[in-house]
C-alpha cells in the first residue's frame, strides 16, 4: 500500500480497504470514501460522500470498541453537503487502514445479526397472530 499524499486534496482510499468482488460495485465504494491529506500510518481522517450521522455515530462507536483505537470521531462539515468525516488515530504499529475496514466488517455483521433477530421476532409475531 502507498503512503497517503500529504497534501489537503482528498485521495482514494487503498484498494485493500476496499475489499469485494463485484467490480463496478467496488469502484463506486471506492469514489465515495477518501483519504483527506495529513494521514500517516497511525493517524487519518476519511471522507464519506453521501453519509451522515447515521453511519457516523455507529461506525465511530464500532470502531471505538477496538482495543488498538487510541481515538475515533466524525463530523458532518456542513448539514447542506452529504459528506462525513471520519478521524481515526491508533496506538503505534496498528494501521487505520485496518481498524477502519474491522470497524465497516464489524457494523455489518452487527445489522446481520439485529436483521436476523428481527425476522425471527416478526415470523414468531405472525405464527402467534394466525393461531389467535
Amino acid at each position: 500500500m502507498s503512503a497517503p499524499t500529504q497534501d489537503n486534496s482528498a485521495v482514494p482510499v487503498p484498494d485493500e480497504v476496499q475489499g469485494g468482488d463485484e467490480e463496478a460495485d467496488a469502484k463506486a465504494d471506492r469514489d465515495r470514501i477518501r483519504v483527506l491529506g495529513g494521514a500517516t500510518d497511525t493517524a487519518a481522517s476519511f471522507q464519506f460522500d453521501g453519509e451522515d450521522h447515521t453511519l457516523g455515530n455507529a461506525l465511530r462507536y464500532t470502531i471505538m470498541k477496538n482495543p488498538d483505537v487510541e481515538f475515533c470521531g466524525y463530523s458532518i462539515p456542513h448539514p447542506s453537503e452529504e459528506k462525513m468525516n471520519l478521524r481515526i488515530q491508533t496506538y503505534d504499529g496498528v494501521s487505520v487502514y485496518t481498524v477502519l475496514e474491522k470497524g465497516l466488517d464489524d457494523l455489518m455483521a452487527m445489522c446481520d445479526v439485529v436483521d436476523e433477530k428481527f425476522k425471527d421476532a416478526r415470523e414468531e409475531f405472525t405464527q402467534r397472530m394466525d393461531t389467535s
